[in-house]
């Protein structure tokens, strides 16, 4: 029979495996991609270039892809151009005054500014000091002073084509990342209503314990809004998206307020009284839960919010705290909680905070 702490830790774990599942579904199609790129730019400098060890041709490739779908081909070249760049800098320098402690250090002051006089990316000079310092340090596998600059420009031109032939809309993997954290909240919700409505305080710290691994989710929905809000003020083929991705922005500041209010109201939860009445609190978290996971369609799919606006009013008008009667203040305190967030969901939704919180009932 299993303990109420071993059924947190399995109930745990069952979160971790699918959150690790949902992980490598959204690397997969990357991971290939790049993995196929490293071997035939492995293949082209060794066959074709005749490169005994062509070590740089898939580093390259791989740095250039990554596991991530976000492949702006703006990106992809300066990661292509920094690499290749502190390669062959690093290599004539190490032909011309060998290998050493000082040599890293005038190695990698000469290849950083060159490459920040070549483009204000800081991509590109990130690895084109990386890539120097990597060849001055290590030994020479080939002869020719340009050998494993010719390899690291074949990686890095591999996978400008591999990014060029495989073109996808810049807004998908955000838009995916928003949908899952915001089902991710959906489910938190549904899981905190469940515990209320059963009394089962494993399930109330379950959905806390939900909250909180959502966090690495967020911040990674965050970074990939702002990322690519930042490449359409630098691609002008990505221009057209910048209101798209401010809303992403938007979403995912609002989104991460949400979850850190709910997770003050799992907290909260996890010390009710086990004779209090929260079946108007359950009701009002399961209504909140089926409107967030409305608003997760609507941020994966961009469509119109305007269904995920009615929902979250509809769940926002049970906000009442003053409706509860004798219920107590504890679970007053409940309801009050849930106010917040559903605000910040609203205005996710598209509503101005003025609407969002006219949508709640007077206090």
């Amino acid at each position: 029979m299993d303990t109420p702490a071993r059924t947190v830790r399995r109930r745990a774990l069952q979160l971790r495996v699918l959150q690790g599942r949902s992980r490598v579904r959204r690397a997969f199609v990357p991971v290939l991609q790049a993995a196929v790129a490293s071997s035939a730019a492995y293949a082209f400098a060794f066959f074709v270039l005749g490169h005994e060890m062509p070590f740089f041709a898939p580093i390259s490739a791989w740095i250039c892809l990554g596991f991530s779908a976000d492949r702006e081909l703006r990106r992809v070249a300066e990661l292509g151009v920094g690499v290749a760049l502190g390669v062959g800098f690093g290599d004539l320098v190490a032909h011309g005054i060998g290998s050493g402690w000082w040599q890293i250090g005038v190695t990698l002051l000469a290849a950083s500014l060159l490459a920040r006089f070549l483009d204000r990316g800081q991509m590109l000079t990130m690895q084109a000091g990386v890539q120097a310092i990597v060849i001055i340090g290590m030994p020479q596998m080939q002869a020719g002073p340009v050998g494993r600059w010719t390899d690291a420009l074949v990686g890095g031109v591999t996978a400008l084509l591999v990014a060029t032939l495989t073109p996808g809309d810049p807004r998908r993997h955000a838009r995916t990342l928003g949908a899952e954290a915001t089902t991710a909240l959906a489910e938190m919700l549904r899981e905190l209503a469940a515990g209320l409505r059963t009394h089962d305080i494993d399930r109330v710290r379950t959905a806390l314990d939900r909250g909180r691994r959502t966090q690495g989710l967020l911040e990674d929905w965050a970074t990939s809004a702002q990322a690519g809000l930042q490449n359409t003020r630098l691609d002008a083929a990505s221009r057209r998206f910048r209101a798209d991705f401010r809303l992403l922005v938007r979403q995912a500041e609002m989104l991460d307020r949400a979850v850190r209010s709910v997770r003050v109201l799992a907290r909260r939860a996890i010390s009710m009284p086990p004779d209090a009445d929260v079946d108007s609190v359950g009701e009002l978290l399961g209504r909140s839960a089926r409107a967030t996971q409305v608003l997760a369609a609507v941020i994966g799919a961009g469509s119109d919010p305007t269904p995920a606006r009615g929902a979250l009013r509809d769940a926002a008008s049970l906000a009442d705290p003053g409706s509860l009667g004798d219920a107590g203040w504890q679970v007053q305190s409940l309801v009050m909680l849930m106010r917040s967030p559903l605000v910040d969901l609203l205005e996710a939704s598209g509503e101005t905070p003025e609407a969002a919180r006219e949508a709640l009932p007077e206090l």
